[in-house]
């Protein structure tokens, strides 16, 4: 990837306010759905919103938000112009590497450099613009993906905070206490903590059953001191929208699992700057 000859103005992350990271301990909590619904819900309260997917070897943002056939281009600033999901009156600028994916089925093998100078690209090279906030999907774990985005807005003095998604599990909790030390050694703010996947919510009666263990992501929040944003369940119309694209703000029952979210965007919405 190289450099691309443009208009710094419109180009890059200079006018972006605020930068949201989502992490997770471990792969397979629904870090993807949380990512798309905090972009969507930010829209929906009329923040200018974008979305970067560094996911690299497991890209789902694309499908997520209704993008899986588009490519990247040159804009007219001479940077790579994101993709654009519309959600009501506005649109939601997003970029993953599964748009310069071959096929979505083509694996990303990349050593950590070649990661590292993708996201620098995804950051420097790509017509951002104005943004109230920029939602960063990252990878499970913590990695050279983490590490690179931490670095690069640091670097700038750009803060960057973050919303840890869990399931109710003790595995998932685990791991997730060692990202909360990630966090805290990065001397990244962590201002929420979302348990996903908690409970099963009948489509029919609504009554929300504990499959799994219950109150694992809140017990987690108040051992830390961490604002716990919700517990969302599993809902089927949200998992049909993460696998066809569509809002699943739109509809019941899946607006209101999701209300957690919405509520949490709301009131932090009031704060940006």
């Amino acid at each position: 990837m190289t450099e691309l000859n443009a208009d710094r103005n419109f180009v890059g992350v200079d006018h972006v306010k605020n930068v949201i990271l989502v992490l997770s301990g471990k792969g397979g909590v629904g870090k993807s759905t949380i990512a798309t619904a905090l972009a969507r819900s930010f829209a929906l309260v009329g923040k200018k919103t974008g979305i970067l997917d560094i996911d690299l070897c497991g890209p789902s943002v694309p499908k997520m938000m209704g993008l899986d056939n588009q490519g990247v281009y040159q804009g007219e600033h001479g940077g790579i112009l994101p993709a654009k999901s519309q959600i009501g009156d506005t649109f939601i600028d997003t970029l993953s590497v599964g748009f310069m994916l071959s096929s979505p089925d083509a694996p990303v093998i990349w050593r950590g450099p070649k990661k590292g100078a993708a996201i620098e690209q995804f950051l420097n090279d790509v017509e951002w613009g104005d943004k109230d906030v920029l939602v960063v999907d990252t990878p499970p774990g913590t990695s050279d993906e983490h590490i690179t985005i931490m670095d690069f807005f640091r670097k700038r003095n750009q803060e960057t905070k973050a919303v840890i998604v869990t399931t109710p599990q003790l595995v998932a909790t685990n791991d997730v206490e060692k990202e909360i030390d990630f966090c805290h050694e990065c001397q990244i703010p962590i201002i929420g903590l979302v348990e996903n996947m908690s409970g099963y919510l009948c489509p029919h009666c609504s009554t929300v059953t504990n499959i799994f263990s219950s109150n694992g992501g809140k017990e987690l929040a108040d051992k830390y001191q961490l604002k716990f944003v919700g517990a969302i369940p599993i809902e089927p119309k949200i998992c049909l929208a993460g696998e066809t694209g569509v809002n699943p703000f739109a509809d019941e029952p899946s607006a209101n699992a999701l209300k957690p979210i919405t509520d949490f965007v709301a009131n932090l919405a009031k704060t940006f700057a």
